[in-house]
């Protein structure tokens, strides 16, 4: 063997000799940075199929809201359907349900608003609106739902639907056209891609659209009749 030479330590000396750094070394291409080959037509993708989710959804709710309405042209007015007990008729019970509805489509209107970082200065700065709210968004639209049902199978088994007058046209086709937007936007909120605007939008229908209902019948009974339960 032979003796490292005088002042050299011993460390260095057994090192293995080997060429300057990066002489041999492999050359890699950087990764790049911006987005993936293919990205954007996957991106496209999405959005068309959320598209055509939306398209599919409301031709639904335009065949609900068509059936409703061809069922109460085609059904035989029976002119009593729902008795409530503590009311003093059908039509005094489906105003108060009515009113009740529209009172919780209020309660929906502001919890969407707050979940859309609309309402709340804290809550913004916060980083969003409390649990709670959009607890409160979902129980009051169920809510909602559930005190308009008894109301819609009055009209539809009681009067069915009419145009004696331009109220009572307009009442039956909002009417009808509630529950398709209803259906339309439960549909929506299945789907995993939509369009961003697409529940806002919806949402805000629903709540006019259930403001003429209420305006045509609750409010149009309670000026006649005053606050009859």
């Amino acid at each position: 063997m032979s003796r490292p030479a005088a002042g050299v330590p011993l460390d260095q000396a057994t090192r293995r000799v080997g060429p300057p750094p990066g002489v041999h070394e492999e050359r890699t291409m950087p990764r790049p940075t911006g987005p993936r080959v293919g990205e954007p037509r996957r991106r496209a993708a999405r959005r068309s199929g959320g598209g055509l989710g939306l398209v599919v959804a409301m031709a639904v709710g335009s065949l609900v809201a068509v059936g409703l309405g061809a069922y109460g042209r085609s059904h035989e007015p029976a002119a009593v359907a729902l008795n409530i007990a503590g009311f003093s008729s059908g039509i005094a019970a489906k105003s108060w349900l009515a009113t009740g509805a529209a009172v919780l489509a209020l309660a929906q209107l502001w919890s969407a608003a707050a979940l859309y970082g609309r309402l709340g200065r804290r809550w913004r700065a916060a980083g969003g609106a409390p649990a709670w709210v959009a607890g409160l968004h979902r129980w009051s639209g169920r809510a909602a739902v559930l005190l308009t049902v008894p109301v819609a199978v009055h009209c539809l088994y009681a009067f069915g639907f009419s145009e004696a007058t331009p109220r009572v046209l307009v009442h039956s086709l909002a009417g009808c056209f509630l529950y398709g937007v209803f259906v339309t936007k439960m549909l929506v909120l299945q789907q995993r891609e939509s369009p961003r605007l697409a529940l806002p939008l919806l949402g805000g229908l629903l709540f006019a659209t259930l403001t003429a209902v209420w305006a045509t019948s609750a409010a149009w009974f309670f000026s006649t009749s005053g606050l009859t339960f």
